[in-house]
């Protein structure tokens, strides 16, 4: 072996025990870490969760054609418009039930889609904040001080 070659080796190995696992913080720059894979701040689930939150109530205040203009059989301005036009013959009665029941089917189910998002982000968020509660609680001095980070990493070599 050449001694060109063996100081090739001896760099490629040094190049890879840099790329280690770092606990204190990202790699530097150029260093081969894309960064992280997941980052999901308890801000974002909150306010993802209250715009799913907000849309279901607008759903229900302003996209009820089934209830808006209800008489006193409970059927709203659509529904009694479709059953005119269907006493007095008209084919256009039955499509409008058709379009009305349609419609109502799936404002029902974008409602549902919202709420559960709100609900699950509502959950998330809660799980995350007890789990990190959770791991602090587990990462402490038997006086209640953080492990420092250069202690950590001990157990990661």
């Amino acid at each position: 072996m050449a001694w060109d070659e063996w100081e090739q080796l001896k760099a490629q190995a040094a190049d890879r025990q840099s790329t280690r696992m770092q606990v204190n913080q990202a790699p530097a720059q150029g260093s081969g870490g894309g960064g992280p894979d997941l980052v999901v701040q308890q801000d974002d689930l909150g306010a993802v969760g209250h715009d799913a939150f907000v849309l279901h109530g607008d759903l229900v205040k302003k996209v009820d054609i089934a209830g808006a203009g209800m008489n006193s059989d409970h059927a709203g301005s659509t529904h009694q418009a479709a059953a005119a036009l269907s006493k007095s013959n008209f084919t256009m009665g039955d499509e409008l039930m058709t379009t009305l029941t349609v419609w109502e089917s799936q404002v029902k189910a974008v409602r549902q889609a919202c709420a559960h998002i709100s609900n699950h982000l509502d959950f998330s968020k809660k799980r995350h904040a007890d789990d990190d509660a959770e791991i602090a609680a587990v990462v402490a001095r038997r006086n209640g001080s953080a492990v420092p980070v250069s202690e950590l990493g001990k157990y990661f070599k």
